[in-house]
């Protein structure tokens, strides 16, 4: 998901390097989905359309770009999005579930991707998500059995009201991958995150709490 307003950071996260001009978040996600062999990505967008195009080319048949028009009322607008245009594309019965990470968490690795999606086909828990101690990460695993549920929330509680619905029957899976849990938001830390990635000592003023 890429269509929030990159408002604490001042610049759309999707477009921004973190080794060179051709590694950005958006493209080491998709990079990262793909490796993990996900049969699908689907880019949901809004603002910078013509950038994450440009990211995306030479356009790959595998990944889609799906426009969210409604973002501004929300983050699970995102994920409605992705869902209709699953429905719109494919029959309902070839979709087992849905894989949702932000744009935000570019460091996910691929063995996590996969960790997760066997989980979910091992138990086909309802959500299957990251978890270290008390902390949750990304990619969530949706099940089909409650995209209804999903597509019925308010936007303006978010997905939240659907998990803790289901909060009995979710799988969280011990992850140690800290790329699943690093989450870039603001200009410091992505900073942080450049330096690390460089080899580079973090000055003290950028580094994460």
């Amino acid at each position: 998901m890429a269509a929030g307003a990159s408002s604490r950071m001042g610049h759309p996260k999707a477009s921004l390097s973190l080794t060179d001009r051709t590694d950005t978040f958006l493209t080491r996600l998709v990079r990262t989905l793909q490796a993990a062999r996900m049969p699908e990505v689907v880019v949901v967008s809004v603002a910078h359309d013509a950038e994450i195009l440009r990211l995306l080319l030479p356009r790959d048949p595998r990944v889609r770009i799906v426009r969210n028009a409604d973002w501004p009322q929300g983050q699970l607008t995102s994920l409605h999005a992705a869902l209709r245009l699953s429905s719109r594309t494919t029959r309902d019965e070839d979709v087992e579930a849905v894989l949702m990470t932000l744009v935000d968490v570019p460091l996910v690795s691929p063995a996590t991707v996969s960790a997760v999606v066997g989980a979910w086909r091992r138990t086909r828990a309802p959500i299957v998500r990251p978890a270290r101690g008390d902390a949750h990460g990304h990619p969530v695993v949706f099940d089909r059995a409650i995209f209804a549920e999903l597509l019925n929330a308010d936007p303006a509680v978010g997905a939240k009201a659907v998990v803790r619905a289901h909060r009995d029957d979710i799988l969280d899976l011990p992850i140690e991958d800290e790329g699943a849990f690093l989450d870039v938001d603001t200009a410091d830390e992505y900073q942080a995150l450049r330096h690390r990635l460089a080899g580079e000592a973090a000055p003290a003023s950028v580094q994460r709490p």
